[in-house]
């Protein structure tokens, strides 16, 4: 790039200074809204730190930082500009996650911090684009992995900034511009992290506007980016609703929808293990996670064990009596019969919707749990709060039919708790998950306490699983016929 060494002087000036600075929540609210009584701001062009008024101006600014991205930037040049995306996230983490829970009112503060420490440190970068190549007589084949263009990215509120670091990694690691439509429930806190990752891209030398959002994210935005040329893939994190409607956009779609993890634990199991994991996973962050434990299928011998080792833990076991007024307070009855989550309840505390119904737990009790039947809506519908179901099962053969059952064919995750080979592999076959646990917590299936990388986008409904920079790219082939370039 052609910038005199005045530019050059001139921008890290002014991505220092705008680091430097510690934004509060205060500062951080007065400029990303304003009241009813004052007028809308104008309409910025330029953006600001990839933060622009009209969903067409975020398109274009990052269709052309993804031409100059592919053009005039090498694979270390990404590497370097990503480790710098790594640094800056990690020095801003408290900010953020203060601000998530302030923003959505969703989740604790010390999981969160663990959550974004995971993707900062752990999603890919490039090194996971591996170039193959085949020779013969007939000459040399390379495949190689490259870009799509300008991605546009649906992030959810369960996990709004940290889907936002992972996907920017992985997604610019393999070449991509990336337009975020945010959860307009999580819109300032996600306008804070991208602006920063913009400045963090830039000071390391990459081009500006290479991640954008529009400051107010719309349904209509989405339309938009699907209807938009310029826009070559479609990538949703939330629910299956909105997977589905991206489906039905003619783009190709990386789809990460619901899901509502069963548990098994058999004759076999380690109940103190069993205990203290899925303690640890149903109760991280408040649940609010689509791969945590969302119900548990217990063999009758063990059961008592199972609950008293949970309770040892910190659960609270509410009694028959309770479950019902639990049920209504956290739970909205449909008009079809069918109960719904009531979204208010929604990662919360265990303590907080216990004193809803007038129990008063010890502050450190992270997870109600219950014993209901399998068709229970506690066990069918996937609630996102810290309250775990058990129910009671004669043998591994009826836990592994009704978990599957609760599964509801989402495909996501589930987890088993065994010390039996065969039963390992007949759930596995039998429930056909992304990801599959055996005697952990199931957020090991994706890097957190376990090995392999890490992802808040799993895309199970559209098969490409724990996602990384390789799956927002296209394969690639180049063909050197007539035996070239061989030495034997």
């Amino acid at each position: 790039m052609d910038i005199s060494t005045q530019e050059i002087e001139r921008i890290v000036k002014s991505v220092v200074a705008g680091l430097s600075k510690e934004t509060s929540a205060n500062e951080f609210s007065t400029i990303t809204s304003y009241t009813a009584t004052e007028s809308p701001p104008k309409r910025n062009i330029k953006g600001e730190w990839g933060v622009f008024e009209d969903v067409e101006l975020a398109i274009e600014a990052a269709y052309k930082a993804q031409i100059d991205w592919v053009t005039h930037y090498k694979i270390y040049e990404r590497q370097r500009v990503i480790e710098n995306i790594r640094r800056i996230a990690r020095q801003n983490i408290e900010t953020w996650c203060h601000l998530i829970i302030e923003e959505t009112q969703m989740g604790r503060y010390e999981d969160k911090l663990e959550k974004h420490l995971a993707v900062i440190n752990s999603t890919p970068g490039p090194e996971c684009l591996i170039t193959e190549a085949m020779t013969g007589d007939s000459g040399l084949m390379l495949e190689e992995y490259a870009p799509f263009g300008v991605i546009a990215a649906i992030t959810p509120t369960t996990n709004p900034t940290e889907t936002i670091i992972n996907n920017t990694i992985s997604m610019i690691a393999g070449g991509n511009a990336v337009v975020f439509n945010v959860h307009p429930r999580a819109k300032k806190v996600c306008t804070l992290c991208l602006q920063t990752l913009n400045k963090a891209i830039l000071e390391a030398g990459g081009p500006e506007n290479l991640i954008t959002m529009t400051r107010e994210p719309s349904l209509e935005n989405v339309d938009k980016l699907a209807a938009s040329p310029q826009i070559r893939l479609m990538v949703g994190t939330g629910g299956m609703g909105m997977v589905n409607k991206l489906l039905h956009s003619g783009k190709k779609t990386i789809g990460a929808g619901a899901g509502n993890p069963p548990v098994i634990v058999d004759e076999t199991a380690d109940i103190e293990l069993a205990a203290s994991q899925i303690y640890k996973g149903a109760s991280f962050d408040n649940n609010i996670l689509c791969f945590a434990e969302k119900e548990v299928f217990v063999v009758s011998s063990h059961l008592q064990g199972f609950i008293y080792n949970m309770k040892k833990q910190g659960a609270y076991l509410i009694e028959n009596h309770q479950i019902h007024t639990l049920l209504e307070k956290v739970f909205v009855l449909k008009t079809d019969g069918n109960y719904d989550v009531n979204k208010d309840w929604v990662g919360k505390d265990a303590t907080c919707i216990l004193e809803s119904i007038g129990i008063y737990a010890p502050k450190e009790c992270r997870l109600i749990i219950c014993e209901v039947p399998a068709n229970h809506p506690f066990v069918m519908v996937e609630q996102l709060m810290p309250i775990l179901p058990i129910v009671r099962c004669e043998n591994f053969e009826e836990a592994m039919q009704k978990a599957v059952l609760a599964e509801q064919g989402n495909r996501h995750t589930a987890s088993i708790f065994s010390k039996d080979v065969n039963h390992m592999t007949q759930f596995a076959r039998a429930i056909e998950t992304t990801i599959y646990v055996k005697n952990s917590a199931t957020m090991a299936g994706v890097g957190i306490g376990g090995e392999g990388h890490t992802t808040m986008t799993i895309a199970g409904p559209t098969g490409e699983g724990i996602t990384c920079a390789r799956s927002f790219t296209r394969r690639r082939r180049c063909m050197l016929a007539e035996g070239g370039l061989r030495i034997v």
